[in-house]
């Protein structure tokens, strides 16, 4: 009897530890104009009120993460806003999208000269159907009265760093502030987003999937246009530089005491 219990207890804990915390994550399906559907969940503040107006928090997660299950999107970070003290420190609508397996946040070319890969961002006028998609529900959720209009915030990791730059860039006006860790993307766009969006950029230095030059890249282009921009390096982190990123012990009061500028 008393192996069975500890037999019930230790699944128990292992399906807390596999994903049951993010059921207060609520499910939904977002149809765009062009019928494309695009996963997403949804957590709300506790005791959250409909007439009152709180933070709004985006997330892109990475490429590790896509499909239709609209589960593996939160398997990082998602737990960062499910903490019970974060939860009360900072009440917002939390929204992790999830990019279909077939499609990718950002432009992004990879190339492979003389046995190593490089990656380029290119400028593209239409955006690429996952990328479009979450534009049109990101301007569905800002028509929401429960959003903040001056505290909106985005993240985002790997691909969805580089969706973080890309988004910035086709989106200028709307973000307060933003974390891109361990992605890149095309410096020419900086000075779109830069002196708009307080920014701060990370990344292992042992990424070798990622290398850490193009945000190295970023952050000097951001810089160069006047903006509010910090690069933070993980020395003996690789692509998972997410993990000591989430640990910033003041990443979230940083972010949400940033406001919206220039409107």
């Amino acid at each position: 009897m008393k192996s069975f219990t500890i037999l019930l207890l230790a699944m128990a804990w292992f399906s807390f530890l596999c994903g049951q915390t993010f059921d207060a994550f609520e499910r939904r399906t977002f149809q765009g104009a062009a019928g494309d559907t695009l996963p997403y969940r949804i957590l709300y503040p506790e005791n959250y009120k409909p007439g009152k107006q709180y933070p709004l928090v985006l997330f892109l997660h990475g490429a590790g993460e896509r499909g239709f299950d609209n589960e593996k999107q939160l398997t990082h970070g998602a737990r960062l806003f499910l903490n019970q003290q974060n939860r009360r420190k900072y009440p917002a609508i939390v929204v992790f999208p999830q990019c279909p397996a077939d499609d990718y946040w950002a432009h992004m070319i990879l190339r492979e000269r003389e046995g190593i890969r490089y990656r380029d961002f290119p400028i593209e006028e239409t955006p690429k159907p996952a990328m479009g998609s979450v534009l049109q529900l990101l301007d569905e959720l800002l028509a929401n009265a429960s959003v903040d209009p001056d505290r909106v915030y985005l993240m985002g990791l790997s691909m969805g760093g580089m969706g973080t730059f890309e988004l910035l860039a086709r989106r200028p006006e709307v973000f307060a502030a933003a974390v891109p860790i361990c992605g890149g993307g095309n410096p020419d766009s900086a000075p779109l987003y830069a002196t708009r969006t307080a920014i701060r950029i990370f990344h292992g230095l042992r990424d070798d999937v990622v290398l850490p030059q193009y945000s190295a890249l970023m952050y000097e282009a951001i810089r160069a246009a006047g903006g509010r921009v910090q690069y933070k390096t993980f020395p003996n982190a690789n692509h998972n530089s997410w993990d000591a990123t989430f640990a910033e012990p003041d990443l979230l009061r940083w972010m949400f005491a940033e406001r919206r500028v220039g409107r």
